[in-house]
């Protein structure tokens, strides 16, 4: 088996004006995405994902490593990314160099499944196909919080047991939507938070202590990714687990997470951080350092199901993040959607990854040129002028 072609299909999708959602970072007008399609010589196709600039990974893949890898056997996948690596160091090691290599990495562990004829999550050494549990990852800001419930209902309708939801706006905002919500979820469901990186240290031990009385199950990214400072001064003083790392790309990312004793949960996403061989590698050392990882995703259900094969694998692997803030490319984008059932993903025992893209969803969504983006804030991107920064300053409560 050897690598004939690879495929770089960037996605964008825009939202209706009525769907659009904001929270810390600003309004959300639409979402965007790369998928890493690697066709070998006997006609069989390997997918993988990377969630960064749609041009950068582009020019990376198509540009620099293509030409590396073609006529290479895909089923070496440990060889092929010290290559990868090796050739991006100089500009990479953390960005779109490792989002873009851990595309292909994924799309490799796709390949050799299918050519050994088992899933990946027994590649990796999962012993049993065990669905992976999953949470619904929304609840964005709203104007009135009644609305955050309505919202919980119908994640619990949909099959999910947890979820999280998106804090940061104002003191007296915060605690009333975690009240809202945990209401809503009732002493059984599981409720995460995550801080969008708006507190500062005395605000985040006071917002800590709040939300260990409401059972939170984790508190996430309270403080910017660079500030581990702050993250070690809170971990341990507040009752209930940190986590973070979406912000975070390979080993040496989230070795300094660990040995910092920075949190208590890693969140490495196969499309960020370097591929699914990354992540493994990450829960691996999260493991020998007894913490639990949790895989982000928010970007397609290609990164929410090779996410979801490393937690199916390690015994710390907590749960996945699959978004539901109306993206279609977690919705529609494979021929079998993702189905939850009593808070789990559904895993199945086909080779590989399992997957098959909806060819005409991709078509749909596909962009004619990754280099000229419209103007608009696509979540963590930003392209023009438009949704730059929070929208308003923190309010905390008087004294």
């Amino acid at each position: 088996m050897k690598i004939a072609h690879i495929e770089v299909l960037n996605l964008l999708f825009d939202y209706p004006e009525g769907r659009r959602f904001t929270y810390a970072g600003g309004t959300c007008t639409g979402r965007v995405t790369s998928l890493i399609c690697v066709t070998t010589d006997d006609g069989r196709v390997g997918i993988g994902s990377a969630y960064s600039h749609p041009g950068l990974v582009y020019l990376i893949v198509k540009g620099q490593l293509e030409p590396l890898l073609r006529g290479q056997d895909p089923r070496e996948v440990e060889y092929l990314w010290e290559r990868m690596y090796a050739i991006t160091r100089w500009y990479g090691r953390k960005g779109a160099a490792m989002s873009a290599l851990g595309g292909l990495d994924t799309a490799f562990w796709d390949l050799r499944g299918q050519d050994e004829g088992r899933p990946v999550w027994q590649l990796l050494g999962g012993e049993q196909c065990r669905d992976c549990p999953a949470y619904a990852s929304a609840l964005l800001w709203k104007e009135d919080v009644a609305d955050l419930a309505d919202e919980a209902e119908r994640h619990l309708a949909h099959g999910f047991r947890r979820m999280k939801m998106r804090l940061g706006r104002s003191e007296e905002y915060d605690r009333a939507a975690v009240h809202a919500v945990r209401q809503v979820l009732g002493h059984d469901g599981e409720l995460m938070v995550d801080g969008s990186m708006r507190y500062h240290l005395d605000l985040a031990r006071r917002m800590g202590d709040f939300l260990a009385e409401q059972g939170v199950f984790w508190y996430e990214e309270p403080f910017l990714p660079e500030d581990l400072d702050a993250y070690t001064a809170l971990r341990g003083t507040v009752g209930v687990p940190i986590a973070a790392g979406e912000n975070e790309f390979g080993v040496q990312g989230f070795r300094e997470l660990i040995r910092t004793r920075a949190v208590d949960i890693v969140q490495p996403d196969a499309s960020r951080c370097g591929g699914i061989s990354e992540v493994a590698r990450v829960a691996r050392m999260a493991a020998d350092s007894g913490l639990s990882f949790a895989p982000h995703t928010w970007s397609d259900a290609v990164a929410v199901i090779a996410n979801a094969h490393v937690v199916a694998s390690h015994s710390n692997g907590t749960t996945v993040e699959v978004d539901q803030t109306g993206n279609p490319f977690i919705t529609d984008l494979l021929v079998e959607p993702l189905q939850i059932r009593e808070g789990k993903l559904a895993l199945s025992d086909r080779p590989g990854l399992g997957i098959e893209l909806d060819r005409r969803v991709v078509e749909q969504y596909r962009m004619s040129d990754p280099l000229s983006i419209p103007d608009g804030f696509y979540s963590d991107m930003v392209f023009g002028s438009e949704g730059l920064g929070p929208p308003a300053g923190y309010v905390e409560r008087e004294a």
